[in-house]
């Protein structure tokens, strides 16, 4: 199994990235606008339509207020496994880091999920550091 790792620095204070990590529905517009551009709630779960036209079920597997730590899960005909968390972490008195993790199979599709998750970090820095600013 593929396991992808991101460790995405922030000028943004830890309480105000987990806000927009944890609005689960919001992703489109709080935590990576440009990378996804429409998300809507479906019971457990969000639609989400991602800007190469692409849309995934994620569904909601946890969300721990004390750790900072989402977790989300997909399954489609493209991957047997895929499970993801996001978690901030303090880096200082008013930076963050977000962990984002993703586990994948099959590992074939490892390269592109990376390639993605790459355009999605730089989404969520441009989000969320020029809210800061």
């Amino acid at each position: 199994m593929a396991s992808i790792h991101k460790d995405i620095p922030l000028d943004a204070h830890p309480d105000d990235v987990w806000s927009a990590v944890r609005d689960f529905g919001a992703v489109h517009t709080r935590l990576a606008p440009g990378f996804v551009i429409d998300s809507r709630l479906d019971g457990d779960a969000r639609i989400v339509t991602f800007a190469n036209g692409n849309v995934a079920r994620e569904v909601l597997v946890d969300c721990d207020e004390s750790r900072r730590r989402l977790v989300y899960a997909i399954a489609n005909e493209r991957v047997s496994h895929y499970s993801a968390s996001v978690q901030v972490v303090a880096d200082g008195e008013a930076r963050s880091r977000l962990i984002w993790i993703v586990d994948v199979l099959p590992n074939a599709v490892a390269p592109y999920v990376d390639g993605q998750m790459d355009l999605g970090a730089q989404a969520v820095q441009k989000a969320l550091n020029r809210r800061a600013a």
